[in-house]
């Protein structure tokens, strides 16, 4: 009783001064900062995908040879592994019976292959038994295999892996085996263009349980121009466990788009944790098959209201050039007066053209006018010839030789006898 008293006395106390309640809320908000810090600097998260672009995978492939000893035993099983997988990737690839296809030599094939994927395996003195995987180059191995060197992709879509285990739903905050299983998955065979995060940076932040299942066009607007990618792909998985360590089953479902739209959903199990890694990676595979279906079928596309379209580009206007009204000199060549004076008045028919300064008559000689005029001495000389007279430019100054079009010269009358 005494002890609750106190407490009460004490709440009662920081309610009646602001400024210790203040400096509660200070430290609350200091520390929710201080968790949020930790999360953001944590290093268990941040799995790298795999760069698949150049290679082709099969998986699944089951050996148990004998040998002399083990490295016999593992290089023979290496062999058949090869055989069998270019066997089993042909005929997945064709849609064929995998006895129709072709049987390659060692050589060959020890050129097509690029690694081999040791899934599981058992090493013993003159035995080897193992469950391998067997990349081949694309590039190598594609002509073989009637693939061609480039495929139709989709759109780029974001993929958000989601588990949900034990109550909690999770992205990419931890490390978690759908994740890894998404990491590791060969992304070449697929139409389906994937981007696929890390974990590492902001992602944990912009990309979550929580914000996957937010409609709000604008913020993913800005989050898919951030990953450069069309639209959403959700690959939610949700785990439970009888104990921990034992048998699990999983319920893998797959949405597309802002909105979460279901495009198909699937069980698989597992025997133990051990097998936990083998359900992740058939239900990568499985759950891939649901979007190559949905994007068959128009589903899976590009949202123009989730992309940012960039502003049209800035075109400059062209400035006009500025004419300065200057003085040109005027040069006319006269056989007489009514030349001259013809010449004038053709001068002044020119729109924007002022006299401002002539010369006295000289009769076969070169009569100096000077002229106001808005434009150049070419253009100037342009407005002459285009009313029938004869102009040049010589420098800066405009010769106007004759006018034809002028008014004929006056004759002399003889005197009467």
């Amino acid at each position: 009783m005494e002890f609750h008293a106190i407490v009460a006395k004490s709440a009662l106390m920081l309610f009646r001064r602001p400024s210790a309640l203040i400096a509660a809320a200070l430290l609350m908000l200091f520390g929710a900062g201080g968790a949020l810090l930790a999360q953001m600097e944590s290093a268990d998260r941040g799995i790298l995908p795999i760069d698949s672009s150049g290679t082709l995978e099969i998986t699944g492939i089951k050996v148990d040879v004998g040998g002399k000893d083990a490295d016999s035993a593992r290089y023979a099983g290496w062999r058949i592994a090869q055989r069998e997988g270019f066997k089993a990737l042909w005929a997945k690839t064709n849609k064929r019976p995998i006895s129709e296809a072709p049987n390659l030599s060692d050589s060959t094939l020890d050129g097509l292959v690029s690694s081999i994927v040791v899934g599981r395996e058992q090493i013993g003195p003159n035995r080897y038994i193992a469950e391998l995987g067997v990349l081949f180059d694309r590039t190598r191995a594609g002509e073989l295999l009637g693939i061609p060197g480039q495929i139709s992709r989709s759109a780029p879509m974001l993929l958000i892996p989601v588990l949900v285990s034990g109550g909690t739903a999770t992205t990419v905050e931890l490390k978690n085996p759908w994740q890894r299983a998404w990491a590791q998955f060969r992304t070449a065979q697929s139409p389906v263009d994937y981007v696929r995060v890390s974990g590492l940076g902001v992602d944990p932040l912009l990309i979550n349980a929580a914000q996957s299942r937010r409609p709000a066009r604008g913020w993913w607007r800005n989050v898919l121009d951030l990953y450069g990618a069309a639209n959403i792909l959700v690959a939610e998985v949700r785990l439970d466990r009888l104990y921990p360590g034992g048998p699990a089953k999983a319920t893998f479902v797959a949405r597309f788009g802002p909105d979460g739209t279901p495009l198909g959903s699937f069980d698989l199990t597992a025997k133990d944790s051990n097998d936990l890694p083998r359900m992740m990676a058939e239900g990568v595979q499985r759950m891939d098959d649901l979007f190559v279906q949905a994007l068959a079928a128009g589903i899976v596309r590009s949202d123009p209201d989730l992309i940012i379209q960039p502003p049209p580009p800035v075109v400059e206007e062209e400035k006009p050039v500025e004419v300065r009204q200057g003085p040109i000199s005027v040069l006319i060549t006269a056989p007489n007066g009514a030349w001259f004076d013809y010449g004038l008045a053709v001068i002044r028919s020119i729109r924007g053209v002022r006299i401002s300064g002539e010369t006295s008559f000289a009769v076969g000689g070169a009569n100096r006018v000077t002229v106001a005029y808005l434009g150049t001495p070419q253009s100037f000389r342009d407005q002459l010839v285009a009313r029938g007279l004869a102009a040049s430019v010589d420098g800066g100054t405009v010769r106007l030789n004759s006018a034809p079009a002028g008014p004929a010269a006056p004759q002399q009358q003889s005197p009467s006898p």
